[in-house]
């Protein structure tokens, strides 16, 4: 819709016909109050067949602001709706979709209000109501979608636990309407962190890149490395092009050495190792269609979405999809190190918690499940594995607990369902926990660790865990997280990781937690990075995103 027709449009509403603009405006609270009125209880409000998503907080909205118009009468229908109408249409830049927020109903009685009026007829209540309630629930379904995601990854996951942002969305409407304050209102929502914004310029990036053909696939064969010719070769530098990682226009006829920087920042971006050769993970990983990279940009930033108002100045970040670790300080990042996750069939959940304090030269207590699944197929094929482990074997599990001796146990005799015996492995170099654990209390008991399995950092993908995250450099985060404690210098923390003795370390400063799942995002510089959904996650989420929303499923802080 023109900008002129929507001047129309309110000049339909100022004009009224016989009737004086103040009697218009009090009709139309009548009409708006009975309209809401009657919706029911649960509420249930339709427009020409189409639902109400905000069906709980938008007749609260109303009510508060006795049921007088929002977008039309003395606010004047042409800025706001027409801010809000403009909204709408760019929502796709947040991978949103505009229709899903009543785009094309709008247009469509904005269309009749203004057939209305060149007609020289008096503008009816009825659409006048009918747009009021669209621009409405537009707002405030938008507005959520924005502030705490379009869906709530609860349904879509059990796995992933967020702790999403939260606000009062009807507030912020009703001082949005004061001073056309709509597109800074809804701008306000999104995500405030640098690396959003990244991810909406790559989005657009991406799908510019679509809307050009996207990019041709490199067939199988050869190994392609230096000094390789041939129309693989140039079918690569064209694919390394369309994605920004080989300068465009470059013409190439062999690989070069142009060409192999391009392929090893391909590689960098996509988890792979970057020795600049193309085997078969970096082939698979070039021809990924630029369709799949935008469905794993939207997905991503949906993520996003359901990401805490506040990370915390200061703040470790683990995402599990590029097993990697993260300490962070004013957006600045301190200490980066590898890490392991969970496998596939004990993946680490998604979640946010509050890390209290540590604990150097830890015992293991062996999870009854880990016991009966992982350790007694280990001592039934060797009778002194407990003892070469250092697992020490206890009958029940009070404080009385008994300790027993393991070789006094017939372990062919024991079986999953029969397994009274708690398992703990003692302090030292064979620790599966390694020389320091950092505990932040959650439902999950998961925890990130040390470990004495430092070959496995080598591997590029790192799902060997039973769920908890084990570190590469677990002094180094000591060092970090206790560096406002006297106390704990350098020398003091190595003597204590090596003690043999379990030492509970509380620390001076809680620090915020958050164990994510990303497998598109965007670094400091804006650089684009991808990785394989190693846990399947993100099919789902594609499928749920396409999806109509859900009717009255209410968002953090009551926006829907």
């Amino acid at each position: 819709m023109t900008t002129r027709l929507i001047a129309l449009c309110l000049a339909a509403l100022l004009c009224a016909g016989a009737a004086s603009a103040s009697s218009l405006d009090e009709q139309l609270d009548e009409h708006l109050r009975t309209r809401i009125e009657a919706s029911g209880n649960p509420p249930r409000i339709e427009v020409g067949g189409e639902v109400i998503h905000a069906c709980r907080v938008l007749p609260q909205f109303y009510e508060q602001r006795g049921f007088h118009p929002a977008w039309s009468g003395e606010y004047g229908l042409a800025r706001h709706a027409g801010s809000m109408v403009a909204a709408i249409r760019a929502a796709a830049v947040d991978g949103l979709d505009p229709a899903g927020y009543h785009l094309a109903r709008i247009e469509r009685v904005m269309g009749e209000i203004e057939a209305n009026r060149a007609a020289g007829k008096r503008p009816h209540l009825g659409r006048l109501a009918d747009l009021d309630l669209l621009l409405t629930d537009a707002f405030l379904v938008y507005g959520s979608h924005l502030l705490s995601g379009r869906l709530d990854p609860e349904t879509v996951d059990p796995q992933w636990h967020a702790s999403r942002r939260e606000g009062d969305l009807a507030a912020a409407l009703e001082a949005a309407l004061t001073d056309d304050g709509i597109p800074r209102t809804l701008d306000g929502l999104r995500p405030e962190h640098p690396g959003y914004a990244a991810m909406v310029e790559a989005l657009a990036s991406y799908r510019r890149a679509a809307v050009a053909g996207g990019w041709q696939a490199v067939p199988a064969g050869e190994k392609l490395e230096a000094g390789a010719t041939g129309e693989r070769v140039r079918l690569l530098a064209a694919r390394l092009a369309a994605s920004g990682d080989l300068e465009a226009g470059v013409a190439v006829g062999e690989f070069d050495s142009a060409l192999g920087a391009a392929v090893r920042r391909f590689q960098r971006r996509h988890g792979l190792p970057d020795d600049g050769v193309v085997g078969p993970k970096t082939l698979e990983a070039l021809n990924v269609p630029v369709e799949r990279r935008i469905e794993q940009l939207v997905i991503n930033m949906e993520r996003w979405r359901w990401l805490p108002q506040e990370l915390g100045r200061r703040h470790i970040l683990v995402n599990i999809a590029n097993f990697e670790l993260d300490a962070v300080q004013d957006g600045r990042p301190l200490l980066n190190m590898r890490a392991i996750v969970g496998r596939p069939y004990r993946r680490t959940p998604v979640f946010s918690a509050t890390m209290t304090y540590l604990v150097f030269s830890p015992f293991w207590n062996i999870p009854h499940s880990l016991a009966v699944q992982d350790k007694l197929p280990d001592v039934r094929k060797d009778p002194g594995y407990f003892a070469k482990m250092g697992i020490r074997v206890f009958q029940g599990w009070g404080a009385d607990a008994k300790e027993i001796d393991p070789a006094g146990v017939d372990w062919s005799q024991v079986s999953r369902g029969n397994f009274p015996y708690r398992l703990r492995q003692e302090p030292g170099p064979l620790n599966a926990l390694g020389r320091v654990k950092f505990m932040f209390p959650n439902k999950f008991s998961v925890y990130i660790h040390d470990t004495p399995g430092r070959e496995l950092f080598g591997q590029a993908e790192r799902s060997f865990s039973s769920g908890c995250i084990r570190i590469e450099k677990p002094l180094e985060l000591a060092a970090l997280l206790l560096a406002h404690d006297p106390a704990w210098d350098s020398g003091r923390i190595t003597a204590a990781a090596a003690s043999n003795t379990e030492r509970t370390v509380t620390l001076p400063d809680p620090v915020p937690v958050h164990l994510l799942y990303w497998t598109a995002w965007a670094e400091d510089d804006g650089e684009i990075h991808f990785r394989r959904d190693i846990y399947d996650r993100d099919g789902v989420l594609i499928a749920a995103m396409h999806e109509a929303p859900a009717a009255a499923r209410p968002a953090p802080g009551g926006g829907r």
